[in-house]
């Protein structure tokens, strides 16, 4: 018997997206952001704005929405809530395409990107829960696959920027032993965006943690350990948390034939995530980006060879704003290598993308 859920999914295979079809059934520039008033979705708007498109911002408060529309002065408002999928299409009506930074993503990821699919537009996301990438992935590739719609799960700092420095370090192996992904951050205060996605995560797998290991995530009880490692400057050596797993172990094996995905976060960040207390990032320049260093240090080892590949910025939530505008550029322009559900590394050409973003991200890739 064939449940709702794949009537739903099936049904959503409704139109085949390509750049000609936005061209003819509505503004080319026209970008949804849906959950504009966050704390990310906030740097997304204006980003877009910078790179000349047309943000229409949404969400479920139409009051913030007016009062952000007011700020910048250049943005439609189209309010709309994840109950509602009639307020979802109206809100898509005529976009180019729809970008999610509205979490809990195990809430909106579902309605939004079947909204895109029933608009037939590219739909692209922020999300750092494991589980709703996870489901991303499983749930819509066969009516995305179908209709030919681009879909970008989890094209943030956290599962896009690993998953594009692991593709680049790979070059042209089309496999590797493991993928060690090392997050060096000089601290870490997070958005209530960032706690409230993580309380989701840690009920929805009951307290446990997960790796990435024989080729399947794995939940399991055991303690974390720590242990250090040496990041390029400006960090240098830090003690991390093993297996302070990451979006990675979704978007990089969905494309790569690595067995092993490894991810490790500075306990410095790790301990102001776990304080109650740790207040928000605060702006230090008139971007509004915090004070925050990153380093993303990657190393991928087969058969006894090892590369590396490394980036360093400011401010992982700002730092998602162009790694999304940019996967949007892209898509939009025809510029892919891949379609339907698909993460950050197989979208896109991964080393060309990441020299793209200078002078968000300072990028070392094996030559």
């Amino acid at each position: 018997m064939m449940s709702f859920r794949t009537l739903t999914i099936r049904s959503l295979a409704r139109r085949e997206w390509t750049p000609q079809n936005i061209e003819s059934g509505g503004t080319m520039d026209a970008v949804v952001v849906y959950g504009a008033t966050g704390h990310t979705g906030r740097f997304v708007v204006a980003e877009l704005l910078e790179r000349g498109f047309a943000p229409v911002v949404s969400g479920r408060d139409a009051a913030r929405l007016e009062v952000l529309a007011k700020e910048w002065g250049q943005v439609a408002v189209r309010p709309a809530t994840v109950a509602d999928p009639g307020s979802l299409d109206r809100a898509l009506a005529g976009a180019a395409a729809v970008v999610n930074c509205a979490g809990p993503f195990a809430v909106t990821g579902g309605p939004v990107v079947e909204a895109a699919l029933r608009a037939g537009i590219p739909y692209v996301d922020v999300a750092a829960e494991i589980e709703a990438n996870a489901s991303m992935f499983a749930d819509y590739a066969e009516a995305a696959r179908r209709t030919g719609t681009p879909v970008v799960p989890a094209m943030a700092f956290y599962g896009g920027l690993g998953d594009l420095l692991v593709t680049a370090a790979m070059g042209e192996w089309t496999a590797a032993d493991v993928a060690h992904i090392a997050y060096g951050l000089s601290s870490w205060h997070p958005t209530a965006g960032t706690r409230a996605a993580g309380q989701v995560s840690h009920q929805r797998r009951s307290g446990r943690r997960v790796r990435f290991t024989g080729g399947a995530l794995e939940y399991h009880d055991d303690q974390a350990s720590e242990q250090d490692w040496l990041f390029p400057e400006p960090l240098g050596r830090r003690a991390v948390i093993a297996e302070f797993t990451m979006a990675d172990v979704v978007t990089v094996p969905s494309h790569l034939a690595v067995p092993e995905v490894r991810t490790y976060m500075a306990v410095e960040a790790a301990r102001d995530l776990a304080r109650e207390d740790t207040p928000a990032p605060e702006a230090v320049d008139a971007s509004g980006r915090s004070d925050q260093i990153f380093v993303v240090d990657v190393v991928v080892r087969a058969g006894g060879v090892e590369r590396r590949a490394t980036a360093r910025g400011q401010d992982i939530y700002a730092v998602t704003a162009p790694l999304v505008v940019e996967a949007v550029r892209r898509i939009l322009a025809g510029h892919t290598r891949t379609v339907g559900v698909a993460s950050a590394g197989a979208m896109f050409d991964a080393a060309d993308f990441l020299r793209a973003l200078t002078p968000h991200l300072s990028v070392e890739l094996p030559h």
